[in-house]
Order: structure tokens, then sequence, then C-alpha cells
């Protein structure tokens, strides 16, 4: 093979010199100080029993293809919410979801609208999908939904609202919610991300399944990564109207949603009190954190999400680093923040302790 050959490399688009791959939390370094998994809102606990034997099960048929309609998990989600299943839609993960969402209705020359800072996968999937974005500054870590509003082009196609919003945890109020709702025009998607939506205690906070009922141009995701706990089997599912259900069923990547995983998330449905009562113990593990980290001297904004916010700026990187050390893996968005995931009592107090010496 000639020099010239063997320079040459296949050609890729464009758009990926603008892309940053998505990072998921860093391995801890070798140290005798045990790893506390704080960065990557995972729920704590391990799978329920009926869970486990789910997942047994399921795992002596992998050698089949699963369903690829999904035909009993949408039902158990159909039922749970009191929607019909042609109104509901699954993927790999609410990431899917949200990917089957943006190959459904944009493309290049659309403009895709979100508040930053947000979910780090909205400017990934929206490069990729060849769309524009279009980014408008929180507000105090909060949406400022009326500069969204603003932002509005006859170009723009999809707009994600993050509600709770990861990685400040902070909600939007009915109200303002709706306000904007009736100022996007109807040809417009409005996604309600809703991944922590079992975690909101706020009772301001709307329900994005009543939002869009009756509104044809907004769909809620959810995901049973995160109060569910099965972060690890990737499943996500939208509830909208049907015509927008069944336009992204056209965009599933074919069996992506594995056997295994629809068993499991299948009988997380059928756990689910078990489940809620853990995410009430994470609640006052979330209050709990708050008030202490804010004892020591930290910012925390109030949080309706499996985490909390920090907004050192500047210090955020030192803060991460340290954290490291002392055996906590956090979340850091350098020059902007951290985000601390809320974990079990004991890796909580081992993030405290760490937060208590930093500085000194």
């Amino acid at each position: 093979m000639s020099e010239a050959t063997t320079a040459q490399t296949p050609r890729f688009r464009s758009v990926l010199d603008r892309i940053v791959s998505f990072r998921p939390s860093r391995a801890l370094p070798a140290q005798t100080v045990p790893a506390c998994p704080l960065a990557a809102n995972e729920s704590p606990y391990g799978p329920p029993a009926a869970v486990l034997e789910a997942v047994r099960r399921a795992a002596l048929s992998v050698n089949r293809y699963p369903d690829n309609g999904c035909a009993e998990l949408i039902a158990g989600i159909a039922a749970r919410h009191g929607v019909a299943e042609e109104c509901v839609a699954v993927g790999c993960g609410s990431v899917g979801v949200a990917q089957m969402l943006l190959a459904a209705v944009a493309e290049p020359g659309d403009e895709v609208l979100y508040a930053w800072r947000s979910f780090e996968a909205y400017p990934i999937l929206t490069r990729l999908s060849g769309a524009t974005a279009v980014e408008t500054p929180l507000d105090d870590g909060v949406h400022d939904l009326a500069a969204m509003a603003d932002a509005i082009t006859d170009r723009t196609r999809l707009i994600f609202v993050c509600n709770p919003n990861n990685p400040t945890g902070t909600v939007v109020a009915e109200d303002a919610l709706r306000t904007f709702l009736d100022r996007v025009p109807a040809d417009c998607l409005v996604v309600l991300d809703e991944a922590y939506r079992e975690y909101v205690r706020d009772s301001g906070t709307p329900d994005g399944l009543e939002l869009a009922s009756g509104r044809p141009n907004v769909v809620v995701l959810r995901t049973f990564s995160k109060a569910y706990g099965l972060a690890a089997l990737r499943v996500g599912f939208m509830v909208g109207h049907p015509l927008v259900a069944g336009a992204i069923r056209k965009a599933y990547l074919p069996f992506s949603v594995n056997s295994v995983a629809q068993a499991a998330a299948v009988a997380a449905l059928g756990a689910e009190r078990e489940l809620m009562a853990r995410v009430e113990t994470t609640i006052g593990e979330r209050e709990r954190v708050g008030a202490a980290l804010t004892a020591h001297g930290l910012t925390v904004p109030a949080s309706e999400a499996n985490f909390l916010w920090l907004p050192l700026g500047e210090r955020a990187a030192a803060f991460g680093e340290h954290c490291v050390r002392a055996g906590a893996l956090v979340r850091t968005f350098a020059g902007d923040g951290v985000r601390v995931s809320i974990g079990s009592p004991a890796e909580n107090d081992a993030l405290l302790a760490a937060a208590a010496t930093f500085g000194h």
C-alpha cells in the first residue's frame, strides 16, 4: 500500500468538527478511599426482586430478537399514565426518543431551540440532525421562557424545555409554561423533557402530561433510568398526540429497546410502590445534603431533581478535583458549576466530608 493511500481517511461530515462528544463520568483514580459515584444522577439502589426476576427470565431468551413494537411495555406505560397506547412511543432511553423526534422533524435549514445550560445531549443531537442549534441563556439558573418565545422564528421546528432542568435542578411554574406554550406556533413541536418528574415536590410545577392534553404540538419525555433505577438498560418513552407518536416510530432503530430492558421496565411499573418509597428517601437526602452544603458556605439553588447544582464558576474544577481525591465522583462543568447526584446516605456523607474541607 502506497504512502499516499495510507494517508487517506474516510470523509466525515463537517458538523463533527463542531461537536463535543457526550462525556460520561470518568472513573475514579486508583486509591484506598471507597468510590462514591455521584456524577450521573443514577439511583443508588439496586433493582427490586421482581425486576431482577424479570431480567433473569428474559435473559433465557436473548438468542431471540425482542418485540420490535414493545407491545407489553407500551400497554403498561399507557395504563400507568391513563393515555391511549397510540399516544406512546418508546426508545433507547429518553435520549433515544429525543433523537427519534429530531429525525422526524428537523433537517438542514431548520432550527432547534433550547435553554443553556441544559441537558448536554441537546446540542449534540441537534447538530447531528443537520439543524441549527439556537440557545437562550438561563435566568439565574431557570429557563427564561419569555426569551425563548422571542427566539422562535419561522425556521424553528422543535423546542426542548427540560423541567426540572439538568443540571441546575430548577423548574418553571405552570402559569409561565402555559403562557409560553400559547406563544409557540402550532406547527412547532415542544418537547417537555421530564426525566426527573418523580422527584418534583413543588406544587407549582406543572405535570407535562396534563399540559400536553389538547395540544397536538406538545409531547412529554420520561425515562426508566432515574426513579425506576434502570439506567443501564436504557428505556425511555414519549407521550403525545397519536400523529406525533406514529411519526417518530418511523425513526425507531429496529430492536433498540432490547427484550431484557422491556421485561425489566414492565416489572418496574409493577414495583412502583417500592421504587417510589426509595424516591422519598432520596428527596429527604436531597434536603439534608442541600442544607449541609449551605452550612459549609456553598450556594445551593433549590432543586426538584435527584441532584444539586453548585454554581461555583471558576472554582468548579477545583471543587470537583477535591471531591474526586476524597473518593466522591461529581460532575464538573469547568468555569460554570458542579452537579452533585444524591446517593445513599453513606455516599452523601462522603461528599459532605469533602465539602467541609474544601478551601482549607
